[in-house]
């Protein structure tokens, strides 16, 4: 709803805008308002040429063509608020691109800069005086060579601070322009520790009261979760930088981990989820297909009042089709076309209300098309709807008898009691998290912020352990993966791995997969990290 996007935008220190084809501000956030509304007046439904002064418009306006040429610009501005605010003004334009390639509008984002020219302009005076100071001095010592190399010394210490802060100022500007991965890694990894913490609480008891509280927390921070997740998605999407990585594979563990997640939120919400599984092997990215088949359940879950919802797949000749039924309200015939079109939200009458973007079918749509599936829509007002996605049949690369292995000495053949797990993250909140949430699940839990950390706990070529869980970016440039190569390294018999990371590459995908790990990507989803330890322990 338009109400969750302003709560998200209003709280970003930055004004934001979205711009029509006939430049008219079909949205901004309430710091764009402030600055360019006329008192009792929004600027929303004015074009640009009512909202500036005449002059300011003809500045802008070379920027405004070449964004609706197609043309991503960058570029800086002094102006004047109403107010009479003098300020310095970084505005990015980035157009918005339909899929015949044509512009529909563009998005503004503008970044008050004024502080940041003031800093750069006290740095320029302290280095004038400095340069004023250091030739004063020079000509006083010129007989002390001495004293005359320890003054070139420290200017020149002097100039590589100066250096070093200027480098530092223009990282941090780039870091402010690059918000997708800011969004990507920083703010994931807070929420990331929240989601462990608030998993945990809600195996304890405290009472109906207090276990309220902790789901109406859980509640909201999975609304801020997929916020944020699906605005990096479609991000990630449009930019080209996600990959599919398709392999032949077995759909039941993809299907029954998808149904055990959706099944809870659907028991929430009052709804049955019944699941049909299937076995059968289909050529995909498992991934990408597992998002959309999470789409196609979030949406039913998030539009059916009451009645049920049905997970299944029907095989066809050479292709499976997946597919995802409800009993909600049901979609308009002449709105099947637009509810794949991003920010585009189809409220059929009896809905509840919507907490969404607009993006998941959005999503859905770009993946599949990424992946050469089709994707489908049929529904009946009042009857209800089901979406489908057509998936190619695969085969599978044969693969050696395996003995069975008992369990890991000290697991119960009952759930996780006793699977004794080292953690290994450089963030204390995360390992804090992941320790309570693994302790109330039996696990005998260890956790370090680094391999010398984890060699003071214990002896690391000797001790037992069940399952290594590392975090792939760690401090000092390390990385996950060169610890746990150490780390089984001085052991007689390699423990399993389990690779957590917000890095979403293809190439780190295939490098984890070569070394037999698994990997898993934050924020991390508890009920899925429960199955992969189901799994690792009984393998």
């Amino acid at each position: 709803s338009e109400r969750w996007i302003r709560v998200v935008t209003d709280h970003v220190p930055a004004l934001i805008a979205y711009v029509g084809a006939d430049l008219t501000v079909q949205f901004c956030n309430k710091v764009y308002q402030a600055w360019y509304g006329q008192p009792g007046q929004s600027p929303l439904g004015m074009r640009l040429d009512e909202v500036h002064e005449p002059e300011f418009y003809q500045r802008l306006l070379p920027q405004i063509l070449e964004v609706m040429d197609g043309h991503s610009v960058t570029f800086e501005f002094d102006e004047t608020g109403v107010r009479g605010e003098q300020r310095y003004m970084l505005r990015s334009y980035v157009p918005n691109v339909d899929e015949n390639g044509e512009v529909i509008g563009f998005f503004v984002l503008i970044r008050d800069i004024t502080d940041r020219r003031k800093t750069a302009l006290a740095l320029e005076r302290a280095y004038d005086d400095l340069e004023q100071r250091v030739r004063e001095r020079t000509a006083e010592l010129t007989g002390l060579n001495s004293q005359l190399r320890a003054e070139i010394a420290e200017r020149a210490a002097v100039e590589a601070r100066l250096r070093e802060a200027k480098r530092e100022a223009d990282q941090a500007n780039l870091s402010k322009t690059k918000f997708l991965a800011a969004v990507s890694h920083d703010l994931l990894q807070p929420l990331n520790a929240a989601r462990l913490f608030t998993s945990a609480l809600l195996e304890q008891s405290f009472g109906p009261k207090a276990e309220g509280l902790v789901r109406s927390v859980s509640t909201s921070l999975d609304d801020v979760e997929n916020l944020l997740g699906t605005l990096v998605d479609i991000s990630k999407l449009d930019a080209g930088v996600i990959k599919p990585d398709v392999t032949a594979f077995d759909l039941r563990d993809l299907l029954n981990n998808i149904a055990r997640e959706c099944r809870q939120m659907a028991l929430a919400d009052g709804l049955t989820l019944d699941f049909v599984p299937s076995s059968a092997v289909v050529s995909s990215d498992s991934q990408l297909l597992a998002r959309i088949l999470r789409n196609f359940l979030t949406n039913a879950i998030r539009y059916t009042g009451q009645g049920r919802i049905l997970l299944g797949c029907r095989r066809r000749s050479d292709h499976m089709l997946l597919q995802v039924w409800d009993t909600g309200p049901g979609i308009p015939e002449d709105k099947l076309a637009e509810i794949f079109q991003e920010f585009k939200r189809i409220r059929p009458k009896g809905a509840p209300a919507d907490k969404g973007l607009g993006l998941g079918l959005a999503i859905v749509d770009k993946i599949a098309r990424m992946l050469g599936h089709e994707v489908s829509v049929a529904s009946r007002e009042g009857k209800g709807s089901v979406f489908s996605v057509r998936v190619p049949l695969g085969h599978l690369a044969p693969m050696p008898d395996l003995a069975e292995r008992p369990a890991p000495a000290g697991v119960s053949q009952n759930g996780l009691d006793g699977t004794r797990v080292w953690v290994i993250d450089n963030d204390q909140a995360i390992c804090a998290g992941m320790k309570t949430l693994l302790d109330g699940w039996g696990c005998r839990v260890v956790t370090a912020v680094s391999i010398d950390d984890l060699d003071r706990q214990l002896d690391i070529a000797t001790a037992p352990v069940d399952l290594i869980l590392a975090d792939y970016h760690l401090d000092n440039d390390e990385n996950g993966v060169d610890a746990v190569a150490l780390i089984n390294g001085r052991r007689m018999k390699p423990a399993p791995v389990l690779m957590i990371t917000a890095n979403y590459t293809n190439e780190l995908k295939q490098h984890i997969r070569e070394l037999g790990y698994l990997l898993m990507n934050k924020p991390v989803k508890p009920l899925k990290l429960r199955s992969v330890l189901n799994h690792v322990v009984r393998a």
